[in-house]
């Protein structure tokens, strides 16, 4: 769970998450990576952290998203693991998702199930500027790296036991560490499948449009250059 500036939400959400897993009656680890944050956020998880006795939390100097991910995903000690954002959250996605990791016999996998915004039966309520933008960077995606599921953000069921390799391999972070995993992993064989979800924005987004947009291109242009095209 990457945390930067999440005071508003992050008891609420650690506290909500906690509960629920401890109804499955299934041992499970909280990872609350804190990334730069200017606010009360570091104080607030490492409180719960004292409290709780299934989270643990990280702590990077500057703000990233991307190595935020990556951090969490190896400090955990388990063979599953879930990418929640603090605000974007849903067990039900997470019951979904390890079903379709479990019922599938293929060897090749999936190896991580994305909840996307964009498949089939999703359903996307975000302001339509962020709408948008995700259309036009999962068509750029498809365009460049030749990728196969719909949506690369979000929440994400990643078999851990199987890409920690991969995720090592990783060179991009802050915008681009998820969909450099899951481009990596199809390159080596392994599915990636996809769970249509709910969206609903519970805030503004962290960065505004017009710098994102703009590193994010060029990110995916030395990304292509690092990758190339699949071979096929």
């Amino acid at each position: 769970m990457p945390a930067y500036n999440e005071a508003a939400f992050l008891e609420q959400t650690v506290r909500t998450v906690t509960d629920g897993l401890r109804a499955w009656n299934e041992p499970f680890e909280i990872h609350v990576v804190e990334n730069g944050s200017t606010d009360g956020t570091r104080t607030i998880a490492e409180r719960l952290a004292g409290a709780i006795a299934e989270v643990y939390v990280h702590r990077l100097p500057v703000a990233d998203y991307g190595e935020a991910i990556r951090t969490g995903l190896l400090e955990s000690r388990a063979d599953i693991v879930v990418l929640f954002d603090v605000d974007f959250y849903d067990l039900g996605f997470l019951k979904e998702a390890l079903t379709v990791l479990d019922d599938d016999p293929d060897p090749t996998g999936p190896v991580i199930v994305v909840g996307s915004k964009r498949a089939p039966g999703a359903h996307d309520e975000r302001a339509y500027i962020r709408r948008l933008a995700t259309g036009v960077f999962s068509g750029i995606l498809r365009l460049v790296f030749d990728l196969e599921v719909s949506d690369t953000h979000g929440m994400k069921v990643i078999r851990r036991d199987v890409l920690e390799p991969i995720a090592r391999q990783c060179a991009f972070g802050v915008d681009l560490f998820d969909t450099e995993l899951i481009i990596r992993a199809e390159r080596s064989g392994w599915r990636v499948a996809e769970v249509p979800v709910t969206v609903v924005e519970q805030r503004p987004a962290r960065t505004a449009m017009l710098h994102r947009v703009p590193r994010t291109l060029w990110g995916i242009v030395k990304l292509r250059v690092v990758l190339g095209r699949r071979s096929r």
